[in-house]
């Protein structure tokens, strides 16, 4: 046997030994989890107090109480802190008598757009003078055992859309055979925006600690008739698990694929 020969028989016998040890090897799936540390550290308050929000766009829906109900539960679920129970904070109401002391004693005026007319997050402007309020603030600590108090704003209104979307169409051939086919067509679609804005107290102090704003949108076909309070309830998933990992440690689960 010549040396060329005798090499391409020593080359043959190892790819017939590597394939088979790739044929022996097993793929094994591993979870792998990775823990995201929070925005806040919020290891100094034993107590959180969900307050109120100043609310616009849709009177359909009470965007404030909805609001303040969806995180007292979530915050309960989590268990991190003990939840504050307490009414519910107007903060629309108490900042339009604020305004109205000011124009009395200082003569000044300032433009408030009824909640019903905000249609937009700069709206707001000119009613978040109230989470500059360390005095107020303070004093509904000292009320309730100095928690770290979660408030600020929520935008809740409807929207519509027209334009072009594309959809599938099932179509069968001359032998029955199912076919789908993406197709684009003029549509009016109409839904809902939520955007919120959570604003991070220390009842301790009456200062803001930690700000973070959020929008979600979401379109239905004009046929499906969706309530607000489904449409917003759809939305606030979206923004529950962030909004949740600003104060605790999240994990992500996942999964690799290793071969043996």
């Amino acid at each position: 046997m010549t040396a060329l020969n005798r090499n391409k028989l020593l080359l043959s016998l190892t790819l017939v030994w590597f394939a088979s040890g790739c044929v022996t090897s097993s793929l094994s799936e591993v979870m792998i989890e990775t823990p995201i540390k929070p925005k806040l550290d919020v290891s100094s308050f034993e107590r959180v107090l969900v307050a109120g929000f100043v609310a616009g766009g849709s009177q359909e829906l009470n965007a404030n109480l909805e609001t303040v109900r969806l995180l007292r539960s979530q915050l309960r679920i989590q268990d991190a802190m003990q939840v504050v129970d307490a009414n519910t904070l107007l903060l629309n109401e108490l900042v339009e008598q604020q305004i109205a002391t000011t124009r009395r004693t200082l003569g000044e005026s300032i433009p408030l757009l009824p909640p019903d007319e905000i249609t937009e997050e700069q709206d707001f402007i000119a009613y978040e003078r109230v989470f500059t309020d360390a005095d107020f603030w303070q004093r509904l600590g000292k009320e309730h055992r100095n928690p770290l108090i979660i408030t600020g704003t929520v935008l809740f209104r409807p929207q519509a859309r027209t334009g072009f979307v594309t959809r599938e169409q099932e179509t069968y051939d001359a032998f029955g055979r199912r076919q789908v086919q993406p197709t684009r067509t003029y549509s009016e679609r109409q839904g809902f925006v939520l955007s919120p804005k959570f604003i991070f107290i220390d009842g301790q102090t009456g200062t803001v600690i930690y700000t973070e704003s959020h929008r979600e949108e979401i379109l239905y076909d004009s046929q499906q008739n969706t309530p607000p309070l489904s449409g917003f309830f759809e939305l606030m998933d979206r923004i529950i698990p962030t909004f949740l990992s600003s104060m605790s440690t999240q994990t992500i689960r996942g999964s690799r694929t290793l071969l043996r």
